[in-house]
C-alpha cells in the first residue's frame, strides 16, 4: 500500500521508518508469493500493474479488518471482551437512544453486551482518560486529545419561552428580543467549552441575560420557565415535535403555558460526534457510531456540519474559528 501509494519506493521506505533495500527484497518476496508481479519498475518511477491495482483493495480491506482484530485483541487482554461500555449525553430524546439502540443490535452486535451509561461531555473525558469508556457520543468545542472522531453532526437550537412572553407571538425569535429574561442553562462543568461559546454567541448577537440558573432534566427546566418567566435553549427533537417543511417553522405547544420557537438565523447548535480512544476504534465501535450518527440523523434532524473555515484545536479546547 505506501509503495502503491507513494510510487515511490524512497519515499515509501521514508514512510514506513525503514531502509530502501529491504523494503524492495520485501515487495519481490510478496509478489513471489503471490505469483503476480505489483509493480513496473523504472529508473524514474514505480507504478501499479494491472494485477496490482486489482489488488490494492483487497489490501486495504486486509489492512483494514488486521487493525480491528488487533483492537479486539487489546480488549481481550484487557478484561473487556463482550462488553462495550458506551456513553450518551443527558439532551437526547428517548426517541434517538431507542434508534440507536436498535441500530447498534441490528448491526451484528446482538452478541455484544452494551454498557451504557448516561455521562456529560467533561464526565466521558474522565472517563476516557480513566481508560473506563470505550465509546461516547460528545459535545463540541472540547478537548479531543487522545481521541479519534465520527462525523461531526449539528442540531439546531431553539428558544423555550413563557407563552405569555413578547417574544412567543413571533414565527422565529431573535436573540436580542430575549432582552431582560433569565436564562436557564445545563450546569458550565458538564461542558465548560460549550456552556462558555453559547453565552458567547448570545452576547454577540444582542442577549446578555441577567441571570443564569442551572438546571439539566426537561420537566425541571420547564418548571422553571413557567415559575420564573426565564427562557431556555433546546433542540426542537427534546422539547417539541420534529417536523419538516413549512411545519418545521409553526408554532410548537410542549405543554400548557410553554412554547418552542426557532432562533432567527439558526445562530445556536449542538455539535456532537462519537468519540473512541485514538487505536481503538474496533468492529463493535464502528457499528455504535454508525448507529448513533444514523440515529440523531433520522430522529433528531441533525446534519453534517460544514463550518466556512476550518477547525483548529487549542491545548484546552476546540474552536471553530
Amino acid at each position: 500500500m505506501a509503495v502503491a501509494e507513494e510510487s515511490h519506493f524512497g519515499r515509501a521506505a521514508a514512510r514506513l521508518g525503514m531502509a530502501q533495500p529491504p523494503l524492495s527484497q520485501r515487495i519481490q518476496r510478496l509478489e513471489r508469493h503471490l505469483g503476480v508481479r505489483l509493480f513496473e519498475r523504472t529508473s524514474r518511477q514505480v507504478a501499479l500493474t494491472e494485477p496490482g491495482a486489482l489488488l490494492l483493495a483487497e489490501a486495504r480491506e486486509v489492512l483494514a479488518r488486521s487493525e480491528a482484530f488487533m483492537a479486539t485483541a487489546r480488549r481481550i487482554r484487557d478484561g473487556e471482551t463482550g462488553v462495550l461500555r458506551a456513553a450518551l449525553p443527558p439532551d437526547l430524546s428517548g426517541e434517538t437512544v431507542a434508534a440507536l439502540l436498535a441500530g447498534f443490535s441490528g448491526a451484528g452486535a446482538s452478541g455484544l453486551e452494551l454498557e451504557l451509561h448516561e455521562l456529560s461531555t467533561a464526565q466521558q473525558l474522565e472517563r476516557f482518560a480513566a481508560h473506563e469508556l470505550d465509546v461516547g457520543l460528545i459535545h463540541h468545542p472540547c478537548d479531543v486529545s487522545g481521541l479519534e472522531l465520527g462525523p461531526v453532526l449539528r442540531r439546531e437550537l431553539g428558544v423555550l419561552l413563557p407563552r405569555g412572553a413578547a417574544a412567543a407571538g413571533l414565527d422565529e425569535v431573535p436573540l436580542a428580543s430575549l432582552t431582560g429574561h433569565d436564562l436557564i442553562l445545563f450546569p458550565r462543568a458538564g461542558a465548560p467549552a460549550v456552556y462558555d461559546d453559547l453565552l458567547t454567541t448570545c452576547a454577540r448577537n444582542g442577549y446578555t441575560p441577567p441571570a443564569v440558573r442551572h438546571a439539566l432534566g426537561s420537566s425541571f427546566v420547564r418548571g422553571l420557565v413557567l415559575s420564573t418567566e426565564a427562557v431556555a435553549f433546546g433542540p426542537r427533537d427534546t422539547h417539541g415535535h420534529a417536523k419538516e417543511g413549512a411545519e418545521a417553522a409553526a408554532d410548537v405547544d410542549t405543554e400548557k403555558g410553554v412554547v418552542w420557537r426557532p432562533l432567527t438565523g439558526a445562530p445556536l447548535a449542538l455539535r456532537h460526534s462519537v468519540a473512541w480512544p485514538a487505536g481503538r476504534g474496533d468492529a463493535a465501535v464502528s457499528a455504535f457510531a454508525e448507529a448513533a450518527t444514523h440515529a440523531l440523523r433520522t430522529t433528531a434532524g441533525a446534519t453534517p456540519d460544514q463550518p466556512a473555515r476550518p477547525l483548529h484545536l487549542r491545548p484546552a479546547s476546540e474552536y471553530w474559528l
